[in-house]
This record gives C-alpha cells, structure tokens and sequence, in this order.
C-alpha cells in the first residue's frame, strides 16, 4: 500500500503542477460561460429585426398580420403591405428579395377564402423563427375573421382569441406541488454531465498517455525493480484521480461563490435559476470516480497493449461511443425520466454517470436506482480493473510486436 500511495503522490503533484492542469482549471469555465452566453445571445436574437412584406388581396387579414407582428417589440420586424396584389406581381417581388432588398416575401393567395394558401419565400433556408411568426399570426389573424364573419363582436372575439399562460409544476417526493422550473433543470443536468464526460474522458486518457510515454522511455524497466506492476497502475489510477477531483472541487468552490455575489443574481433567478443540492453533489462525486476508473482502467489495458500514442488514439472514437449514446438520449431522458430506455441507460455502466445527471435535472430517479447503478458500476470497475492489470503487467514490458487477440489472450493466462 506504501507504493501506491508513494506513486500516487508522485502522480498528483506532477498533474497539479503543470501549466495544462492551471490553464484548463481557469480556461475551462470560462469557455464554458462564454458559449452559454453565446447560445442565449443567439436564441435572443434570432429572427430579430427582419424587413417581411405581406403581398395578398385580403387588405383585411394583411392589416391584422402586420399588427400583430410590429406589436412584437422584441422581434422587431418590419413590416410592409401591398394590397391588392396579384400573381403577375410575384416575379418582380422575389427579384426584391434575391436582390436583398427586403429579407423575406409572405405571399398570401386568399382568392378562395376556403382554400387559402401562404408561401414565405427568402434567400435563407433557416428563418425558421420568422418563419413560425408568420404563420403563428396568420393563423390567429384568420381565426379572428372567421369569427367575426359570423356574427362576434370584437370584445367577444378578443375573449376568444385571449391566450392563457401555464404554469408547470412538480410533485416533489412529500407529494406536494412546487413550482417547476424546467430551463433550469435541463442546464444543470446537462451542465453535470457535459462535466462527468469531460473530466472522465480526459484523466482517463491521461492515464494512458502515461503508461505509452513510460513504457516507450523504457522507464518502467527502472521502476520495475523496487515497485510491483500492480502498485504502479493502482497508484497512477490514485493520482490522476485524485487531480481530476482536485479541479472539479475547485470549479465547484468557484461556482458557490460566484452564485452568491450580486453579479450572478439576476442570471441565477428566474427561468435560469439552477441549484445543487448536497445530495446531488455527492452523487456527482461518487459517479465522477466510478466513471473514472471505469475508463481510466480501460484506458491503463489499452495503452499497455500500445505501441505508440498515435495507435492508442485510434480507440479514443470507440471509447467515446457511450458518452455519445448517453448525449442522444437526452430528449428521451428529460420528457420521459422514468421510461424504460431511461432506466437501463441509467445501469447500464459506461453511460450511467451522464445520464442519472440528466435524470436528477429532470426527476430524481428513486433510492433503489442509484443503490443498483452504483454497484453495478462498482462490479464492472472490478472486472475491467482487473483484467486491465493482467494485460498492464505483461504489456508494458513488450515491445516490438503488435498485440492481437489471441497474444491479449495468452498475457491474461501468463499474469
């Protein structure tokens, strides 16, 4: 155990004190907050400010249209009218638009008032959001006439047409009802496992760098010979692990106090008010070491049975197919928490730390789930890690000879 720990200490210190581990520490949440800021920025801003004309022969229906779209101050689009037009005008609109004039033609045809059709025509194939603004009013703009042409007054059509707001909530675990807030739920699941995957895949791989780089500087023949093999990879496993908590311990001291200064009120309340229990962040905790040692155990067994850190690189696409998978589950995860698929993906080892995160942001999955994620995880750390050691005793002493199944097969036997 005194080697273990002694190549532990060596391995943290060394992780600790390089430049990658400080520049990441601080660089790493700072682009993290930029491309949220970027993301919320693009949302705010997207199909803002666009110059549409309405071109129909209904002058009616184009005045309600263009009112409901100008009284829209945060869209802030403008809007022209031409009414009456007709279908020799088309051609010379569509120049206007090809020409950048206008950025979109909303052309009407209400010639047959049963069947009426709407074309947006623009030079971009992704003003979906304009897109959905058009329709959203020429829609409700018809409903109001059609109202209207059977008898309604105008108070009685507004009552009609007058939106209702809902208001989502939760049934927490004592039965009661709490408001929910789901933006902020999504973020926070989606948060901690974009940081499960990250630190995982990356102190998992720097494991494995290290065993190629030692094992090509032949300086494991040196340190063979005062520590057994099994002592090395336990305390490499111990000591990157032990950095990689180190800069998540950081990140999360950092995030608590900037959450409780003025600067972050008014973006931690609200719709994007995020908050971490002690209970989920001991769970991060647990998962970020199982997933951990999963990979980084994986990674040792592989990087053993490597000639050079170019052929070790060839597996990283492999490894990360589970973090993948557990990323194009997420609208699954976050409608349906308690679904089947949502289940198994939970136990089901290599994506279980990304996806329970996901789950917690949506409904926190019962007792039982985590007891059997957890252990299962912990069993399938004991196999991996112990068949990653047989091949790291035998492998990272050959050198010269590609390792194939069978050769894997036979190290396992010789260890």
């Amino acid at each position: 155990m005194r080697n273990i720990l002694l190549v532990a200490k060596r391995e943290y210190l060394e992780g600790v004190r390089g430049r990658a581990f400080r520049m990441s520490t601080i660089l790493v949440p700072v682009v993290f907050a930029v491309i949220i800021a970027v993301a919320v920025f693009a949302g705010k801003n997207s199909g803002v400010g666009k110059h549409v004309l309405i071109a129909t022969t209904d002058s009616k229906l184009a005045a309600d249209i263009q009112s409901q779209l100008t009284d829209d101050k945060d869209s802030k689009t403008t809007v022209d009218v031409i009414v009456p037009s007709s279908p020799s005008e088309r051609d010379s609109l569509v120049a206007k638009v090809r020409e950048k004039e206008i950025d979109g033609l909303f052309w009407i045809d209400s010639a047959v008032p049963s069947k009426i059709t709407a074309t947006y025509i623009s030079t971009s194939s992704g003003d979906i959001v304009i897109g959905s603004r058009l329709e959203s009013a020429l829609n409700h703009a018809l409903a109001a006439e059609r109202l209207t042409a059977r008898g309604m007054s105008k108070a009685e059509v507004d009552l009609v047409m007058k939106t209702v707001t809902v208001d989502t909530m939760q049934v927490d675990k004592g039965g009661k009802e709490v408001k929910s807030n789901g933006l902020g739920a999504y973020l926070k699941g989606y948060i901690m496992g974009i940081m499960l995957a990250m630190t995982t895949m990356i102190y998992g791989m720097n494991v494995a760098r290290s065993i190629i780089q030692e094992k090509t500087s032949r300086i494991f023949e040196v340190m063979l010979a005062s520590v057994k093999a099994s002592d090395l990879l336990g305390g490499k496993l111990l000591g990157i692990g032990a950095v990689g908590l180190t800069q998540l311990a950081i990140w999360a001291v950092a995030a608590a106090a900037l959450a409780g200064s003025a600067f972050a009120a008014p973006v931690l309340s609200g719709q994007l008010s995020i908050h971490v229990s002690i209970t989920e962040g001991l769970l991060f905790a647990a998962y970020f070491i199982l997933g951990y040692l999963l990979y980084a155990s994986l990674f040792a067994g592989l990087a053993a049975s490597c000639e050079t850190e170019q052929e070790l690189q060839m597996y990283t696409p492999l490894a990360a197919v589970p973090i993948w998978l557990s990323f194009s589950l997420i609208w699954l995860i976050i409608n349906n928490p308690s679904s089947f698929w949502s289940i198994a993906a939970s136990l089901f080892p290599a994506t279980a730390p990304i996806v329970m995160m996901l789950r917690m942001g949506a409904q926190t999955p019962p007792a039982w789930q985590f007891a059997a994620s957890l252990a299962i995880m912990a069993i399938s750390v004991w196999a991996v890690l112990w068949v990653s050691a047989r091949l790291y005793r035998v492998g990272i002493l050959m050198y010269g000879k590609r390792a194939t199944l069978p050769e894997l097969l036979r190290w396992l036997r010789y260890s």
